[in-house]
């Protein structure tokens, strides 16, 4: 297994030279939200690249290998530019969602309020809500795929997270593979802080869904955890997407339209106008600063999982520092 991982490794790694050199499968359409952070050709292979590690971490769970093929799918399409449109992409990936949560039967257990949890018996009203959650994850993920490395060392630290606290029983006859995926991100993180590659929406789908359905699983085998300190190991791509929701619609625009307003694309023009004049430095720099803060996030909260009052604290505190930075950055650029 280790040599086929090595061998593996070194394939996507010639395989991204050769795009890029090539300009085969690019990403650059010279959008402006695009443009915006870096104009060069970047191969779009990291959705590529992951698939099959991620089929590998469970083999014998066949329904939730389809449900990952059909994730990645979507954004191998919207890729490609077969998929353009923002409302069908978010249609399909409602359908497979819904059907994926019923078939692999996720569900949120517990909100530990009386009144929600109420609600949550209900089966209708907990897949919808399920729903939701994955929804805003795996959008508000593809977000963060702005700047190299941003979302896959996020998503590294999180999946980190589950395997130390020993929070993943159901796949643990399968442990080694999940550590040859977690070991496959850090390469990927490489590749991607080095311009090789980028995820694409492929990449961005199917590692949040990934994510996504670990989170469930361990919440659900793990009652005795704080459903808090799940919400606390993915609050930032989940706060990215609902404050762009806000935002947007608050400025009358659709939650659905690319902007460069996003807090890590705000962070990266502040480097970028003050510190660094290059792209891919300020690109860089820009995601080890955020990820650096959302490390010791994750850390603190690890430290005591059980406490709900602690993990809702966390959370508080984490979303003031980003709206407060996001408003700070705002007008620090209106200045320029």
């Amino acid at each position: 297994m280790l040599f086929l991982f090595l061998f593996y490794s070194l394939l996507i790694f010639v395989i991204s030279i050769y795009l890029k050199k090539n300009n085969y499968y690019s990403n650059f359409t010279g959008d402006n939200h695009q443009i915006f952070t870096n104009d060069k050709n970047i191969p779009l292979i990291g959705g590529i690249a992951l698939i099959i590690p991620a089929l590998l971490v469970n083999p014998n769970n066949y329904f939730l290998n389809l449900f990952l093929i059909l994730i990645f799918s979507i954004g191998f399409f919207s890729d490609i530019k077969v998929l353009i449109s923002p409302k069908l992409r978010f249609l399909f990936q409602l359908i497979i969602i819904i059907f994926s949560i019923y078939i692999l039967k996720l569900e949120i257990s517990s909100s530990r309020l009386i009144f929600f949890d109420n609600l949550l018996e209900s089966s209708s009203f907990n897949l919808l809500f399920t729903a939701f959650c994955l929804l805003i994850l795996i959008n508000g993920s593809n977000f963060m795929d702005g700047l190299n490395s941003l979302l896959v060392t996020y998503m590294s630290i999180v999946i980190y997270t589950l395997i130390k606290l020993n929070f993943i029983p159901e796949i643990i006859n399968y442990q080694n593979n999940l550590n040859y995926f977690l070991l496959f991100l850090i390469i990927l993180m490489l590749l991607n802080f080095k311009n090789l590659l980028m995820l694409g929406d492929a990449g961005a789908y199917i590692l949040s869904f990934f994510t996504g359905y670990l989170i469930i699983k361990s919440h659900n085998f793990n009652m005795y955890v704080s459903p808090y300190f799940f919400i606390t190991l993915i609050w930032y791509p989940c706060f990215e997407n609902l404050f762009s929701i806000i935002r947007k619609l608050s400025l009358s625009y659709s939650p659905l339209t690319p902007d460069n307003n996003h807090l890590h694309q705000l962070f990266f023009n502040l480097v970028n106008t003050k510190i660094f004049k290059n792209k891919i430095v300020s690109n860089n720099l820009s995601s080890a600063i955020i990820n650096s803060f959302n490390f010791i996030i994750l850390y603190i909260a690890a430290i005591n999982p059980y406490n709900t009052i602690y993990q809702i604290k966390l959370i508080s505190f984490s979303i003031a520092c980003y709206i407060l930075a996001f408003f700070l950055l705002k007008n620090k650029i209106n200045k320029f």
